[in-house]
């Protein structure tokens, strides 16, 4: 047999094998082995606040950034730029932002469909207990991320607002989120890079850097320095108000 067939025939098998492998995992199977792969449920369950400082780059201009989640309640991220402050908060009932950027030191609420697409941005781990929330996950197979040929899940909140996950099958962690998003009248699709993986004190495992593209516009570049578990959160830094 010539040895061009007989290399075609080999990756063909590979491409069938993998394809078979990533079709003969359920969903659920593939999120248990991810939910594991994090810090297990134990862990996550016991998991009641997330504060993190971190350091943030968009097009050469670097400033703070802060994030706490009351998990299942509350999420404010805060980032400095220039002196100017962009406020993001979402939680179980509605969202605001303040953006000087886009022409207002005001608060504003965020509308129904921008609110819909980050409400899950509330819990620490967007695939644990999704069921409950009344969330619905499918596997769509397997595709590339960079070099790794990634588990794709599409997972679809309670308000049919779906964000597309990519899953590395070697860790199964996540490599990369991908969602829809509304950036002053325009939809944009904005896709989130996870790396450096590590494992905290508490037990569980963080991407330490997040590479955020919004539309092809600009690129976000985020760095942990420091996380705190399960401290006390005032709630009331989720109250749409000035700064």
């Amino acid at each position: 047999m010539n040895m061009k067939v007989v290399k075609y025939c080999l990756i063909l098998i590979t491409v069938l094998f993998n394809t078979a492998l990533a079709y003969s995992q359920t969903v659920d199977e593939i999120i248990a082995k991810h939910i594991d792969a994090v810090g297990g449920k134990d862990k996550l369950s016991g998991l009641t606040s997330v504060h993190m400082e971190s350091t943030s780059e968009v097009m050469g201009s670097e400033g703070p950034s802060t994030t706490t989640i009351l998990n299942g309640k509350g999420f404010r991220n805060e980032s400095e730029f220039n002196g100017q402050k962009v406020v993001r908060v979402y939680t179980d009932k509605g969202g605001w932002t303040i953006n000087p950027f886009a022409g207002s030191n005001d608060p504003q609420a965020l509308p129904d469909e921008q609110y819909k697409a980050g409400e899950d941005e509330i819990y620490v781990e967007p695939f644990f207990n999704y069921a409950d929330r009344g969330s619905k996950a499918e596997l769509l197979g397997q595709e590339k991320v960079g070099e790794v040929n990634a588990y794709k899940i599409k997972l679809t909140n309670k308000d049919n607002s779906a964000t597309t996950y990519y899953l590395d099958p070697s860790t199964y962690y996540v490599t990369q989120v991908v969602t829809t998003t509304n950036v002053m009248g325009q939809d944009m699709e904005v896709k989130s890079n996870f790396s450096d993986y590590k494992k905290i004190d508490y037990g569980v495992v963080i991407p330490q850097t997040v590479q955020v593209n919004i539309g092809d516009q600009f690129t976000m570049t985020t760095k942990v320095n420091k996380i705190d578990i399960n401290q006390p959160v005032d709630a009331s830094i989720f109250e749409m108000k000035r700064l």
